[in-house]
């Protein structure tokens, strides 16, 4: 018993490794070996006293020494494989801060591509309205437009925000889009009433919406729909944004900023747990469905 905080030292002190393996084993058999013929030495000592010790020092290292030095390097072992374990599981946590500091990074970085692409969008629709002098419209455009950027510029550094707070800045946002579509854009609604506290990614519905509009309605020349709705699904939060345009899945090219980015931030902040799915729409249009975990935003 008296060896094991000596052992227990020397092991953290002088541990098994490279680059330095040859010499601190030798340090390690120097030291099994003093350490017992100092035990032995105690031994005989007390076994003198007691009038039961064996036949001097040879007597006693003859009989000990092999079952000592195995004892020394068993508890050497039993250091070592604490220390690993100790080891491995600091590398785990350092590899997960640095996974978690590298999915922050990134999703910074999407959400800074999402505003410029957001404001160049924008601001060519407002272009259109200046030069077809439509003053009134451009003006309450141009106030709109300050709103919803303000809205962008002063959101928090939290990723999620509720479904309602998402849906506020979709008709802020949408309320951009009536003066350009006038009176061909109809909005129809259906939000669960349980959902609307569900937690989301901040600004994940406007690139859907602006997608559905940009390349379903706005080739329509008749009335246009855009239905928004929301459910629960079992575990699931399940958004859809649905209209009745040209039917296009994907634009031509592949996936545009907003809905590529969509997709990566989905993956980044859920994994395969979330998912972004476009299909057609019975009777015509397309259908842009968000499924992701269920999680609700705590009361204040």
């Amino acid at each position: 018993g008296s060896l094991i905080p000596l052992t227990w030292v020397l092991g953290r002190r002088y541990p098994i490794r490279r680059p330095h393996l040859a010499g601190h084993l030798a340090i390690h058999a120097g030291g099994a070996l003093l350490l017992c013929i100092g035990w032995a030495t105690v031994g005989i000592a007390l076994g003198t006293l007691l009038d039961t010790a064996p036949s001097g020092l040879a007597g006693w290292l003859g009989t000990s020494l092999p079952w000592s030095v195995f004892m020394y390097f068993a508890v050497l072992g039993c250091v070592h494989a604490v220390m690993y374990f100790n080891e491995a599981r600091e590398r785990e946590a350092h590899a997960a801060a640095l996974s978690a500091q590298l999915s922050e990074a990134r999703l910074a970085a999407l959400r800074m591509q999402l505003h410029p692409h957001f404001l160049f969008n924008s601001l060519n629709a407002l272009l259109v309205l200046v030069r077809d002098k439509d003053t009134p419209n451009a003006e309450r455009m141009l106030e709109l437009l300050g709103g919803v950027l303000r809205q962008v510029l002063q959101a928090d550094a939290s990723h999620d925000a509720t479904l309602d707070e998402e849906l506020q800045f979709l008709d802020d946002y949408l309320a951009i889009e009536q003066i350009r579509f006038s009176d061909r854009l109809t909005v129809v609604r259906d939000i669960a009433p349980e959902t609307r506290r569900a937690l989301v990614p901040r600004f994940v519905l406007q690139p859907l919406v602006e997608n559905a509009l940009r390349h379903g309605i706005g080739p329509l020349e008749g009335q246009g729909t855009l239905a928004i709705s929301a459910r629960v699904d079992g575990q699931d939060l399940v958004v859809a944004i649905a209209d009745n345009g040209a039917g296009i899945v994907e634009p031509p090219n592949g996936l545009g900023v907003g809905l590529r980015n969509t997709r990566e931030r989905l993956a980044t902040l859920h994994g395969n747990r979330a998912s972004l799915s476009l299909e057609p729409r019975n009777g015509g249009g397309t259908v842009a469905t968000v499924r992701l975990p269920l999680r609700l935003a705590e009361d204040a």
